[in-house]
This record gives C-alpha cells, structure tokens and sequence, in this order.
C-alpha cells in the first residue's frame, strides 16, 4: 500500500500538477486582461480619447485635428484625403472624452453634438452665396418669422426640397445666413442633422455642418463657434510641426 501512495504522490507528479495549476493561472490572468481591453475597446464604440494631433491635407488645405475629434476610425492618420468627418460636443466644441461619453452614446439628446464634414468645395457658391441666384426661385408661400430672427421660407415641392424649410438671417459683414432644415412634426422627434449649413473655408474647403433643429435659438452662437474652430484648425502654409513621420508626408505633400 505505502509502495502505491509514493506512486500517486511520485515527484513527477507533483512537479506536472505545479505546472498544470501555474498554466491555469495564466490563463486566467490572460482571459482577464483580454476581457478587460476587450470591454474597453467595446465601451468606446469606435470612439477615442486620444488627443494627438492628426495632420490632414484636403486638396490644398492643411488641417490639424485633435483625434478625439475625429468621428471615424480609419480618418485618424495623417496624410492626404478627400474628407474628413468631425464630431464636436455643443457649446464646448471638444472631441470624445470619458467625461462626456454620455452625450456621444444618448441619441435622446442630439442638442448635445455638432456633427461636421471637410472637403474640397464643389460649388463656387456656400449656401449663404446660394441664397439669392437658387433658393429666392424656389420659394413657396410667404415669409414666416422664426426663433432668434430667423425668417422661415418654405420651398416648392417641385424643388426636390420639399420636405425641408430655409430659414435666413442678415449677418453682421452684410452678408446672409442660411440654414437648411427639415423640421420634425410634434409627434416626431428631433435628430442631431435637422438642420445642415455649408461655408467655404480655408483655399477650397467646403464645411458642412449639421445640427439639431433646438439648437435653431443659437445659431449666431454656433457660426461663430464652427468659424473660430475651422480657422484654428487651418494649418499655416510653411508653418507647421509635424511630430510622426506621416505628419512629415502631409507637409512635405502641401507643399510641392
């Protein structure tokens, strides 16, 4: 009996049970630090909090953007692109951070972001500078006064508008604000792109910025704001720091 004890008990066998419970060990080390990076990258959703500087150049125009502020994965590189899509917390204007994570994931709050895209201009004419050759020929009923001294117009529903309204402004440099929207009934409602603006930025830029129908009251607030955002983000001819490599071939790609 005491031979088939030493047996069971053997060196051997002790030392290969130690290596087994110290393989389990690290596989559970292993399952929770994978389940905790896992958990993580699902919790930001294709977001990021990452604040570095992405060197982005459209057609002639060199943009640098803070990551976070980027709204899709595959645009956070530096380099040339035809677009760029941004998203910004309304009225701070900053990117994804753990701190307002809420107001990126609560679609019952679509006041709460600004949602941009950049690209090359397609049009000689903003929608500002469309408002008197296109949209005046379009025009149905009569002027109707709107919040913050807006004037609404409706739009002739042979003019493939016909479910959106325009609603314009005089702005101080004489020129005219105007902003596309389609206005949700109020049974309905309201999605972060209501409303859609464009203006002409930079050399060739185009901005398209879109917005919640409640952000209509504070519209002179959010022009000024997307403005002072765009004109920051421009990059200097000749004038920038690149700090990755890929940063280097955007500039050195600027300036030929």
């Amino acid at each position: 009996m005491d031979t088939e004890a030493d047996t069971l008990v053997s060196p051997r066998f002790l030392k290969r049970l130690t290596f087994g419970v110290a393989v389990l060990a690290c596989l559970t080390v292993a399952i929770s630090i994978g389940g905790r990076k896992l958990g993580e990258h699902i919790a930001l959703a294709g977001h990021t909090e990452d604040r570095a500087v992405v060197n982005v150049l459209i057609g002639q125009d060199l943009l640098r953007l803070p990551a976070n502020a980027i709204r899709f994965e595959d645009q956070r590189t530096s380099g040339p692109t035809d677009r760029i899509d941004l998203y910004l917390t309304w009225p701070e204007m900053e990117g994804y951070t753990a701190v307002n994570r809420s107001r990126f994931n609560d679609v019952a709050s679509p006041e709460s972001l600004i949602f941009a895209q950049l690209s090359q201009s397609t049009m000689s004419r903003d929608m500002s500078g469309r408002v008197e050759p296109i949209y005046s020929h379009l025009f149905d009923g009569v002027p109707e006064k709107a919040p913050a001294g807006l004037t609404l117009r409706r739009l002739k529903a042979s003019s493939g508008y016909e479910q959106e309204v325009l609603l314009t402004a005089p702005l101080p440099d004489g020129s005219t604000y105007a902003v596309r929207c389609i206005l949700p009934g109020p049974d309905h409602a309201t999605t972060s792109a209501d409303c859609q603006r464009d203006i002409h930025i930079g050399d060739d830029l185009s901005l398209i910025y879109r917005f919640s129908s409640r952000l209509l009251p504070q519209w002179q607030a959010m022009e000024q704001a997307i403005r002072t955002f765009a004109s920051g983000s421009l990059a200097e001819k000749g004038h920038t720091s690149p700090s990755r490599p890929e940063d280097q071939k955007a500039t050195e790609t600027f300036n030929q």
